[in-house]
């Protein structure tokens, strides 16, 4: 898919005789004309017009105009109808995709998440699905192909706001998105984009599980841990991660997701009960697997830790290097607070690395 595309002109000749360029007659007497007064810009309009040579734009939401960066970009109003039938098409290698859901204010995690994908060279799987039309053009500007938008748009102000009905209403529609491509056929990882790659996940897919997933649970487990759904905690249900996961194109996998969707409708969001999606989909894991409905997987602790085990358990962090895959910068609230975790840590390459990411400089 090309990223540009060139629309000229055909160049007229000129008149032969430059006395047409003026808008006096030629029986007056000819003066200077300054290229700034009046008589001059309206020159110099005219060949502008006759040499065809004008502004590129492009067309945004709204009605609003807005000056191309590229000079010779399409319209990037093109995007509008672009399906996530196209996209996941143009994307997946090998039947596989990398998906994450950004709205504006994660742009710059999700640069920071691309440049260490990158580095594992899956990059070119991987798709954004833009939440608002700002950060569907900017990727698609930058990475044509690489971004596509599911309406309805979600309120950005709100969706970044943990606890939020915003958030719910962003984080809700995942399960959705995930099974609309695993009906395509496709197999798909999900990932926050509050996460780095050490290492490539894929070798850790062993196996031909329905759905592969991590514990967001804390305490550490042993190196040989089972694998499987783990036992409730004292609230009756499991506290597996719905930030990080891996699903195959099976009946098993597209049966968690519609559980997950069923849980989500019949549990929304309320001032008293500030629900997230991450209840829901441990809900639909637990009934699919009591009815053994579904071959499920947990990924290894020492490899997909979460958050408030890496960034608080530097003993178990030093007995478990270099095991580490993709870390989770959860168990903190707040832009700010997870960037600078991110920098104390090594792990915010986009001020220094930004050149490695698809999208360069954001």
């Amino acid at each position: 898919m090309s990223s540009t595309f060139l629309h000229q002109r055909p160049i007229q000749a000129l008149p032969s005789n430059p006395s047409l360029l003026s808008p006096r007659s030629s029986n007056f007497t000819h003066r200077p004309v300054s290229v700034f007064s009046r008589t001059g810009l309206l020159v110099l309009l005219f060949l502008m017009v006759l040499l065809g040579i004008f502004i590129p734009w492009s067309e945004m939401p709204g009605g609003l105009l807005l000056l191309s960066s590229g000079g010779t970009k399409p319209a990037l109003t093109k995007w509008r109808s672009y399906t996530l039938a196209q996209a996941a098409s143009f994307v997946a290698k090998n039947g596989t995709l990398i998906v994450c859901a950004v709205s504006e204010p994660y742009l710059p995690f999700l640069n920071n998440w691309l440049i260490s994908i990158t580095r594992q060279k899956h990059h070119e799987k991987v798709l954004v699905i833009a939440e608002d039309y700002a950060t569907l053009y900017r990727v698609n500007e930058k990475w044509p192909g690489h971004a596509v938008l599911i309406p309805p748009v979600v309120d950005t102000q709100t969706a970044h706001k943990f606890g939020s009905q915003g958030f719910f209403n962003f984080t809700s529609r995942r399960p959705r998105h995930l099974l609309s491509i695993v009906e395509l056929g496709y197999s798909v990882m999900y990932n926050d984009v509050d996460m780095v790659w050490l290492g490539d996940p894929f070798p850790y897919l062993e196996g031909h599980h329905d759905v592969y997933f991590t514990d967001d649970m804390a305490p550490v487990k042993p190196l040989n841990h089972s694998h499987d759904l783990p036992p409730p905690n004292k609230k009756g249900r499991t506290y597996i991660c719905s930030c990080m996961i891996f699903l195959r194109p099976t009946p098993g996998a597209k049966l968690v997701l519609k559980t997950w969707i069923e849980e989500l409708e019949a549990q929304p969001w309320s001032r008293a009960k500030k629900a997230n999606d991450q209840p829901g989909f441990n809900w639909a894991l637990m009934k699919t697997a009591q009815h053994q409905q579904v071959d499920l997987y947990l990924l290894p602790q020492s490899a997909f830790p979460t958050g408030g085990l890496y960034f608080k358990n530097k003993t178990w962090v030093k007995e478990t290097k270099g095991m580490h895959v993709i870390i989770h910068n959860n168990y903190i609230l707040g832009f700010e607070k997870k960037i600078k975790r991110f920098h104390d840590y090594g792990l915010w390459l986009v001020d220094d690395h930004y050149s490695e990411s698809p999208l360069g400089r954001l």
